[in-house]
């Protein structure tokens, strides 16, 4: 049983997927700084300098300044600041993976189409064998 698992960890698929997993890590940190540090201040800048992570309904009717006070509170808070961040970001992944897997596509050499073959043997064999019928 050991000697099975050791060769189902040694595979190339599982070894691939481990780096995938740690590169989309590293790469979902890069793409949350990108978003929070450069995409949304323009995003709030182009919007009226609105700041969407502060938007907020707070369920008790009352009037907080930030969120986290108003979460502090203890109260029923509908986020949707944060909501509209989290699109945001997943747009921006979206299109960062996009190029990613364009830009990827033209590195790799395109595929040639194998040539044609002749028929198989059988065809050749029923070929002969209608040839032989006609006449």
């Amino acid at each position: 049983m050991l000697k099975e698992f050791k060769n189902f960890i040694m595979t190339g698929n599982v070894i691939d997927f481990a780096v995938a997993v740690i590169m989309a890590g590293a790469l979902g940190a890069v793409i949350k700084g990108f978003v929070d540090n450069i995409a949304m201040p323009f995003v709030g800048y182009f919007s009226g300098d609105t700041d969407f992570s502060n938007m907020f309904l707070a369920m008790d009717g009352k009037d907080y300044e930030t969120l986290a006070a108003a979460k502090e509170a203890g109260g029923a808070v509908i986020a949707y600041g944060v909501f509209i961040n989290t699109i945001v970001n997943l747009l921006i992944v979206g299109l960062v993976m996009f190029i990613i897997v364009k830009a990827y596509n033209k590195t790799k050499a395109p595929v040639e189409a194998p040539a044609p073959k002749g028929p198989s043997e059988e065809v050749k064999l029923l070929m002969e064998i209608r040839d032989s019928l006609k006449k």
